[in-house]
């Protein structure tokens, strides 16, 4: 059965291992409760047996979490597939989890939402065990730049990452290895798109040298980087041999070339994906029909544009336009000193959204 959202509070520390002070956020990770149902073992049942050593990164580990499914939610938006809740889980201890490309996004982007904020989090002094990588430092990098400054430290954010996220996985058949191989993924993702930073010394500014370090990338960059991994995965065929009854994403690998190091940095799934189009409950999908979409919209990829062909004509649904009042701030005026006072003006916008055509038969799928 899928997790639903709950909340599970952590268990008070022992003395020898205190809330740590310095948590992001300024909360405590004793007294974090974590809303949301991302891990299907959570985060919680890890601590209540593993080590309390990591009591000090649950903060971390919940808020990098967080932001994997936020950015899962604005990378799809404006797919079939717009990444619910009900997919947010990292376990296979369900038999009803799917082995799709999406949820090799959902693995990838999550590992590397944890890895990032606990890379952060160690970089910014949260941490009383971490701090930035200096191990290259002085050392020459390359024509007119050394090793200098403050790169962070994503050898220890994966270590962490690892820790947590591959710990959840229970399972020995080929829909394991997909879930740790994409979770993989996106750690790899995290250090392939760090960026160079920096800083010029010389007389007067002449940037005779420069001290240089590395940075971790807007997790935005992240989104967009594992998005495009999506959308070209490789679906891995498996050995069929020796099924096991009930679930087809269980047995054996076939093709030794999934874990050559050419693909080690790609998203891997097992089983065609859904069209989405059509509600199915057995399959936790909730279709696309009263779902908006956008058209003529200025500030939009050409991708958002065409979303009401995408979610509506597509899948044998029509487009609704519905005329609704907004309220947004205008007639903003800076009053000295230093405010801003605006006010609040009502307009009309159009909207739209997928309706079912008059007189067609409700198509709710399976339940």
């Amino acid at each position: 059965v899928l997790c639903h959202i709950q909340c599970l509070c952590l268990v008070s520390p022992s003395p020898a291992h205190p809330p740590h002070q310095g948590s992001p956020h300024g909360l405590s990770p004793i007294h974090l409760c974590l809303t949301f149902s991302l891990f299907g073992r959570s985060v919680n049942n890890f601590l209540l047996t593993g080590p309390k050593a990591y009591l000090t990164y649950t903060t971390s580990v919940a808020l990098g979490a967080q932001s994997g499914i936020e950015e899962c939610k604005f990378q799809f938006a404006w797919e079939r597939w717009n990444c619910p809740e009900n997919a947010l889980q990292l376990s296979t201890h369900s038999r009803l989890r799917s082995a799709t490309r999406e949820t090799s996004f959902i693995h990838a982007i999550s590992s590397a939402g944890v890895m990032h904020t606990i890379t952060k989090n160690c970089s910014m002094g949260d941490f009383e065990n971490c701090g930035c990588d200096e191990s290259k430092n002085g050392k020459t990098g390359g024509h007119g730049w050394i090793w200098g400054g403050c790169s962070d430290n994503v050898e220890f954010g994966e270590r962490i990452s690892k820790l947590f996220v591959d710990s959840l996985e229970k399972g020995k058949d080929a829909r394991a290895l997909m879930n740790l191989h994409n979770n993989r993924a996106g750690r790899l993702a995290v250090r392939a798109t760090m960026k160079r930073t920096c800083k010029c010394h010389g007389i007067s500014g002449s940037c005779s040298v420069q001290t240089c370090w590395l940075q971790l990338a807007d997790f935005r960059e992240m989104g967009d980087y594992l998005k495009a991994k999506y959308d070209r995965a490789l679906k891995i065929e498996m050995d069929k041999r020796r099924p096991r009854a009930g679930n087809s994403a269980e047995g054996r690998w076939a093709p030794a070339e999934a874990f050559l190091p050419s693909a080690e940095a790609e998203l891997i799934f097992l089983e065609e994906s859904p069209d989405y189009c059509t509600r199915n409950s057995s399959l936790g999908i909730y279709g696309t029909e009263g779902r908006e979409c956008l058209r003529d919209s200025h500030n939009t990829s050409r991708w958002e544009q065409r979303s009401c062909g995408r979610l509506c004509t597509e899948c044998g649904l029509q487009v609704e336009e519905r005329r609704m009042e907004a309220t947004s701030s205008c007639n903003c005026k800076f009053q000295w000193c230093c405010t801003v006072k605006c006010d609040q003006c009502r307009h009309v916008v159009n909207k739209y959204y997928c309706t079912r055509p008059p007189g067609d038969a409700l198509g709710t799928g399976s339940s």
